[in-house]
């Protein structure tokens, strides 16, 4: 359970199993229940294409989201890392800004082989440039 209170649903950690050892989804959108008691899957989906995934995040909600980044590394060599994504636009409200801040733990928790976090107020900041430069650090 979340810090909030808000319990994280068995669905979301089966999703993420799936995209993890299955290779089944290319990316995960996390939210809140209407009813702000638990965290469920919102949309699961196998579409490489990183613009599409954006699209997929509210410009005034929060969400949060697992991507599995394929990129090359320096050298050449293909590489994937699971990236866990926070999103809470600027024209989110404050409250729901609040209730995914205190939430966000208990999920990521139970998402065991995350590789690295991306916090997002705008899409400069989850672009896929700068994840990309976030991941290869």
């Amino acid at each position: 359970m979340a810090t909030s209170g808000v319990k994280v649903h068995q669905n979301c950690i089966d999703a993420f199993l799936e995209l993890k050892l299955g290779k089944t989804h290319k990316y995960i959108i996390y939210k809140v229940s209407d009813d702000l008691k638990s965290i469920e899957v919102v949309k699961q989906s196998n579409d490489a294409d990183y613009d599409n995934f954006l699209k997929e995040l509210p410009e005034d909600d929060c969400r949060w989201a697992v991507y599995d980044f394929a990129y090359k590394t320096a050298d050449g060599g293909d590489r994937n890392k699971i990236v866990f994504y926070s999103w809470a636009p600027d024209n989110a409200k404050v409250k729901a800004k609040m209730l995914y801040s205190s939430s966000k733990e208990g999920l990521r928790k139970v998402l065991n082989g995350l590789a690295v976090e991306v916090q997002g107020t705008d899409l400069d900041e989850v672009a896929h440039e700068t994840v990309l430069e976030k991941i290869r650090r």
